[in-house]
């Protein structure tokens, strides 16, 4: 009987790389992972890693049984979510990875409504970028990630995720008070060409989209300051250093020397929660969505989706 736990390891194996990623993976030690390795080579009568340089690498018998390892491993998260469904009950542990806007705008209330209504569920929050957490909600490291996409730049779900849609979240863009634009109505983009921005870290979702939007409009970007909170480029808009564009979910308390204007072509994020396909029928997963839902301020998402999952 081919034991679980040294199939997982096995597995990790195989997803990360290395021996000593697949530990890091499963809060192991190196030698715990190679010790199960070991006891998995005695029980199958294979060999399953060989030296590759200073790392190892998979024989063909290890291909093999790391394909029948996912379909087991898919199975037994499967079960455990059939069981769970069974029962109807909202227990166990939840771990969510989540952008920061939504960490701020969002969790606080939904994790103090998941504790009210559902005591025996443990949440563990990460924040993590959404271009990280989804790749990490499909090799397992979360059970569901709240993640964003923009109306002109559609988030494309990778195989094996399920997606909920939790708001509608409108941006704005946050000019200098004393910017020629700052007593307008409404924007258009392009009347912003060749203006100073301010955007979140180059590696991160939101400048990724700033750069295709504003190359879209025909003006090439000028980011010259960047900073991964809203309310710390809010600070840097007030002393007259640049332009951001501000989604109504991120905006925190909006210093003086800021003039906040709506976009005549309005933009808008929709906010996202994804899980594994074989967790989807999980009380708790559901349960995380509709506090979430129930979670929108007042002014921050424009509307709630209605989507049912």
């Amino acid at each position: 009987m081919l034991d679980l736990e040294r199939l997982r390891a096995l597995h990790s194996v195989a997803t990360y790389g290395s021996v000593s990623a697949a530990a890091d993976v499963l809060h192991v030690t190196t030698s715990a992972v190679s010790q199960q390795l070991a006891k998995l080579e005695r029980e199958t009568g294979q060999k399953l890693l060989e030296r590759n340089g200073r790392g190892v690498r998979l024989t063909d018998a290890a291909e093999l049984l790391v394909a029948h390892a996912e379909r087991i491993l898919s199975l037994v998260e499967q079960a455990q979510a059939d069981l769970e469904a069974h029962r109807g009950s909202v227990v166990g542990q939840l771990t969510v990875a989540s952008f920061p806007t939504a960490i701020r705008g969002l969790m606080p209330a939904a994790l103090r409504s998941l504790r009210s209504d559902h005591p025996d569920l443990r949440v563990l929050l990460r924040e993590e970028d959404p271009m990280r957490s989804m790749p990490l909600v499909l090799r397992g490291d979360f059970d569901m990630a709240v993640v964003q996409d923009w109306n002109n730049e559609p988030l494309p779900l990778t195989e094996g995720l399920h997606k909920g849609v939790i708001c509608e979240d409108v941006a704005d863009v946050a000019l200098p008070a004393g910017h020629d634009l700052a007593g307008r109505d409404t924007i258009d983009l392009k009347e912003l060409a060749g203006d100073p921005w301010i955007s979140s870290s180059s590696d991160s979702i939101c400048c990724d989209w700033l750069l295709r939007t504003l190359r879209a409009i025909d003006s090439e970007p000028r980011i010259d300051h960047q900073a991964y909170e809203f309310a710390t480029q809010l600070s840097l808009v007030a002393a007259g250093l640049g332009n951001i564009i501000l989604p109504r979910l991120g905006r925190c308390d909006v210093p003086p020397g800021v003039a906040i204007v709506p976009l005549s072509a309005p933009l808008s994020r929709r906010v996202y929660a994804v899980w594994r396909e074989e967790a989807a029928r999980r009380p708790a997963i559901r349960a995380a969505v509709t506090a979430l839902r129930a979670a929108i301020p007042a002014g921050g998402g424009e509307e709630a989706a209605t989507r049912v999952i």
